[in-house]
Order: structure tokens, then C-alpha cells, then sequence
């Protein structure tokens, strides 16, 4: 699966998915660090990649609806530090067929997961 990573998760991460086959690139590798979360969201659309972030800006679900984008996960962790990140990532590789997200709006919590799917 291609992924954008936003900055505001451990770049770790993207060794993580990496190295599970996925294709990641940083908002830091893509220049895009510091930018508008617009130009973050143009950018994965741009290039069919699912965006993983932290950022609340991208939690509207009536703006991203699932199917108008190639993915947007948000994780929204109680006490979120790099080392619960990369936890709650590794589970979810390990656990869940992240493949089947595409296209869809995920809320990743510290148990729970919801995917909204395109209708």
C-alpha cells in the first residue's frame, strides 16, 4: 500500500510499514514539512497515498469522505509518545489487514479501530 506519513508521528513508523512491504514517504522526505495540512492532503491524493496522522484537521468526516481520497487514518491515542505510537502500529500490522483501507476514513484508538468504508 502507498502511504504519506505526516510529520506529527515517528518517523520509526515508516521503518515499521516499510519494512511489511508497504511503499512510505514522509512529509519531511516530500519537502512538505510545516505546510498547510491542504497541501499535506493534496499531496497524498496527488500520489493515491493513504495518509496516517495525528492531526485533528483531518477528522471531519463530511470533508473526507471515504472513497473522495485514497485514505485517511488518524490516530487518537489517550497518551500518545512515539513508543505507544510505534505499539499501537506494530499490533496493527501484525493484527489487521491495513490493505483494506484504502479509500476509507480510520480512527485508530488505543483498543478500538473504526473504518468507515466508501458506500
Amino acid at each position: 500500500m502507498k502511504i504519506k506519513l505526516d510529520e506529527n508521528l515517528p518517523s520509526e513508523a515508516g521503518d515499521l510499514l516499510t519494512a511489511r512491504g508497504h511503499d512510505v514517504h514522509t512529509v519531511q522526505q516530500e519537502l512538505l514539512a510545516g505546510h498547510d495540512d491542504d497541501d499535506i492532503f493534496r499531496a497524498a491524493i496527488r500520489k493515491s497515498r493513504v495518509l496516517l496522522t495525528q492531526d485533528l484537521d483531518f477528522s471531519d468526516l463530511r470533508k473526507f469522505r471515504p472513497g473522495t481520497h485514497s485514505g485517511v487514518v488518524i490516530f487518537r491515542l489517550h497518551k500518545p509518545s512515539r513508543r505507544r505510537i510505534l505499539a499501537r502500529i506494530r499490533q496493527l500490522i501484525d493484527e489487521t489487514p491495513i490493505e483494506e483501507w484504502k479509500g476509507c476514513f480510520v480512527v485508530v484508538g488505543d483498543r478500538r479501530l473504526r473504518v468507515k468504508r466508501p458506500s
